[in-house]
């Protein structure tokens, strides 16, 4: 006699039973469901209360590799927010500049993050990029930041050999003096009235806009150098390095 079918028996392959296969289908199920839930919090998370959700460092300020700098320049207009509405911009400048003048420069905006890097003819020399505390006294915060990228630059000599060595000990030097000429590119936020000035100002070469409710982490800078004045190409890295004081 033929045994009637057990809902508990065990499958053809004799591994699972009915009853646990509907019980592996519903976790399944449920585990999908939870999954869906929290990549749906975690983008609601990111977006809220910024605007679009943009990845760290996905808005690039300052002119693509090898673009001609006339093109760079003549699509910066474009960039400058609706009248009355605040951004943060890329100031570039045409030469560097000491922080005090730095700090006049850019006057009622409200500075985000400089740029320093130290001019030798010929020589690459290092971006590095400093945060700036908000509501600080400008020119302190400035001072202050620089005494950061001279301790970047050291670091960086102290591991390092040969010319890269011998030019991060130049720049380590550069920045110890107070009076380093050594600040390139500012970010900033104002609205565009005030970005508009800063573009006009003696001294500004390029004035870039991120798009309005970008922060300051979303950014990648890569700024407009002073020797780059017909495309965005690596400079020349063949001159002598100015040997530092007290180097061997």
């Amino acid at each position: 006699m033929t045994e009637p079918d057990d809902p508990d028996s065990a499958d053809e392959g004799g591994l699972l039973t009915r009853r646990g296969r509907r019980w592996l289908i519903i976790a399944c199920v449920l585990a999908v469901l939870a999954a869906v839930g929290y990549a749906t919090a975690q983008s609601r998370a990111l977006s809220a209360g910024r605007g679009p959700a943009v990845a760290q460092g996905q808005v690039r300020l300052g002119p693509d590799s090898g673009e001609a700098v006339s093109d760079y320049l003549a699509r910066l207009p474009a960039t400058l927010p609706a009248p009355g509405e605040q951004a943060l911009a890329l100031v570039q400048l045409d030469r560097e500049v000491t922080t005090a003048d730095a700090a006049a420069l850019i006057g009622s905006a409200a500075p985000a993050e400089v740029v320093f890097r130290v001019p030798i003819p010929r020589v690459q020399t290092a971006l590095r990029f400093e945060t700036l505390p908000a509501g600080a006294p400008v020119a302190a915060a400035l001072d202050t930041a620089r005494q950061r990228a001279e301790h970047a630059a050291g670091a960086d000599a102290s591991r390092s050999t040969d010319r890269p060595a011998a030019v991060a000990r130049a720049e380590a030097a550069a920045y110890e003096a107070g009076s380093c000429a050594c600040v390139v590119a500012l970010v900033v936020s104002a609205d565009r009235a005030g970005l508009e000035a800063l573009a006009a100002a003696p001294g500004v070469r390029a004035v870039e806009a991120a798009p309005a409710g970008v922060t300051a982490p979303e950014l990648a800078l890569s700024p407009l150098l002073p020797e780059q004045t017909t495309a965005a190409t690596p400079l020349p890295d063949d001159g002598p390095v100015p040997a530092a004081p007290g180097a061997s």
